[in-house]
């Protein structure tokens, strides 16, 4: 379990890095961690430290919460609304009724439904 959490997070961490456009190399050196260190990770080799997380994040521009639930440091289960949500949410050009239908949009993307609220 605890091998598959960690090639999850990898994974995600090489996805979010090839979207991001970035080297292993470009990424090792805005996290401040070396290259070898990011490769393992990538790899599912390394658990990082929450540290290690939230500056990989800022390097990504990715929040620390999104990679600590991939890491399995918050549960997925608790998990604050995204951004985006808040987002949607928070705009007053919308109606509630475009509200709802935006927020179920993007959950039929992104995974389970969660009420709005």
């Amino acid at each position: 379990m605890a091998d598959e959490r960690l090639k999850k997070l990898g994974d995600f961490i090489q996805g979010q890095r090839k979207l991001a456009e970035m080297s292993i190399r470009q990424l090792a050196k805005a996290a401040e961690v070396s290259n070898p260190y990011i490769s393992q990770i990538e790899r599912g080799l390394y658990k990082p430290s929450a540290d290690v997380l939230r500056a990989i994040g800022n390097a990504l521009g990715i929040s620390s919460e999104a990679l600590y639930r991939q890491a399995g440091l918050l549960d997925e289960d608790e998990a604050p609304p995204t951004r985006v949500e808040e987002a949607i949410r928070l705009d007053d050009r919308l109606t509630t009724d475009q509200k709802e239908t935006m927020l179920s949009v993007y959950r039929s993307f992104t995974g389970p439904s969660r009420p709005i609220g």
